[in-house]
């Protein structure tokens, strides 16, 4: 564990540059530790004055290099976490646009993780279902579920009686209104009947 004042001057100056200028609140965070440890609070005061983790303190107290700030940026960073590409969203905004019929599925309509399952076949990349939703959705594609009409599923000659009856009741509904409002129920021991 890092001891009060463990900074130098230098170090400290250009730790507190960066606090104030750097863009990711997570580096800056890390940078504030170093700076609170150096100032004597301890982890436990650290944990609660930034309402963080107690490893996380105590990781960064050990593997924060004042003289190489390289060491607060995230590692992942280095690495392949941003898989999408300009031509995989190219073909996933064209996929979209298509019935999956047209692709030999029998299924009527695209979800995310079906998107997610054919994009990994064409191009290699595996995603979730829920990164290519926000893909679709920072592109500003909203998927909403169509309703499908069981009208073909019904009898035709009763939908057609129904819909007789119904254009009978809004045709009387114009001409007559009193007709359709139904009677006031009233209440028997009101009128004084036993």
């Amino acid at each position: 564990m890092p001891a009060k004042n463990h900074l130098s001057e230098e170090q400290k100056e250009r730790l507190l540059k960066t606090l104030k200028e750097h863009e990711n609140p997570y580096v800056r965070e890390k940078i504030l530790i170093l700076l609170l440890i150096n100032d004597g609070k301890t982890y436990q005061e650290i944990r609660k004055f930034l309402n963080i983790a107690y490893p996380t303190v105590a990781y960064w107290a050990v593997h924060g290099d004042p003289d190489n700030l390289e060491s607060f940026l995230d590692g992942r960073r280095e690495g392949n976490f941003r898989k999408v590409t300009k031509e995989y969203e190219d073909i996933l905004l064209e996929l979209i646009e298509k019935e999956p019929a047209e692709y030999g599925y029998e299924f009527g309509r695209w979800t995310a993780a079906r998107l997610a399952t054919y994009m990994e076949e064409q191009t290699g990349i595996k995603l979730s279902g829920s990164q290519v939703r926000r893909i679709l959705e920072r592109k500003k594609y909203v998927y909403l579920w169509a309703k499908y009409s069981l009208e073909d599923k019904q009898n035709p000659e009763t939908r057609k009686a129904f819909k007789e009856k119904l254009s009978e009741y809004l045709r009387i509904t114009n001409v007559a209104p009193e007709r359709t409002v139904p009677p006031t129920i009233t209440d028997p021991s009101s009128t004084g009947a036993a």
